[in-house]
């Protein structure tokens, strides 16, 4: 139970101690800096994908060729799809961006950054709480230890998102306390969505190998989606390429050592 609450919580206090540097650092982000965090980001994004998420729900299936990659495939489409529909019915509007995306709505500005936040962050609890209802279920398959050091992936990659959310907005002219608020509540989403998985994984067992998959393409979504594109644009590309390999290997070596 310790390990499962630890689980559940570290993303969120990631997020929470990124959005604490509004109250340390004066400037904005510079480009060069938001770039390597967001490819950092992805880069975890990616390999959590892979290593924790589409190669155990390969290996529980407990079958051997084409048949071991069934879940796998069907839960990572059904994943990426959840998130493209999200993205069209959901109306959300990026920090870095004037214009909004979704259906047209009356939501304020700051109502829209929220959802976009949300949108970002829901695939990784998912993918948390999905990781710690398979080390509960299938613990020959997916550790405690494993779960945990997905957390911590996520976790980590969760501080500077913190940070991303929060500057921009102190840039903007509110408040430093309100900017932290926004940071931190764009985290709290995490930690509710990986406990409702635990609960519909722990009810519906047979279906962990496509949740796993599931939670891995909506996590694939937000990467190609949103994340990359931000590393691309404009000058210093490669910075968020340098960014991305070290935020994989970091967390593979993290789902490897640990799990």
């Amino acid at each position: 139970m310790e390990s499962i609450t630890i689980g559940l919580l570290l993303p969120f206090l990631g997020t929470s101690a990124g959005a604490a540097c509004v109250y340390l650092m004066r400037k904005k982000l510079s480009g060069v800096l938001q770039k390597s965090l967001t490819g950092f980001a992805a880069g975890v994004m990616v390999a959590a994908s892979v290593w924790s998420l589409l190669i155990p729900s390969i290996e529980m299936t407990g079958k051997e060729g084409a048949a071991s990659i069934i879940p796998a495939t069907v839960g990572f489409m059904v994943g990426i799809l959840f998130l493209l529909l999200l993205d069209n019915i959901i109306p959300h509007q990026h920090i870095d961006s004037e214009q909004s995306e979704g259906p047209k709505s009356r939501f304020s500005k700051t109502a829209k950054l929220v959802f976009a936040i949300t949108l970002h962050n829901i695939p990784e609890g998912m993918a948390v709480g999905v990781a710690l209802a398979g080390a509960l279920e299938h613990n020959s398959y997916m550790s405690m230890a494993g779960a945990v050091a997905l957390s911590i992936g996520i976790a980590i990659q969760n501080f500077p998102e913190g940070a991303i959310v929060s500057m921009p907005l102190r840039t903007a002219g509110n408040s430093r306390n309100r900017s932290f608020v926004m940071g931190v509540l764009s985290g709290i989403v995490e930690p509710f969505a990986a406990a409702l998985t635990i609960l519909l994984a722990s009810i519906i067992v047979p279906l962990l190998p496509y949740l796993l998959a599931f939670a891995a393409g909506a996590m694939i979504y937000v990467v190609v989606e949103e994340l990359i594109p931000e590393t691309q644009e404009g000058q210093h590309s490669n910075i968020g390429t340098i960014g991305f390999a070290i935020g994989f290997v970091m967390m593979m070596v993290l789902d490897v050592v640990l799990g």
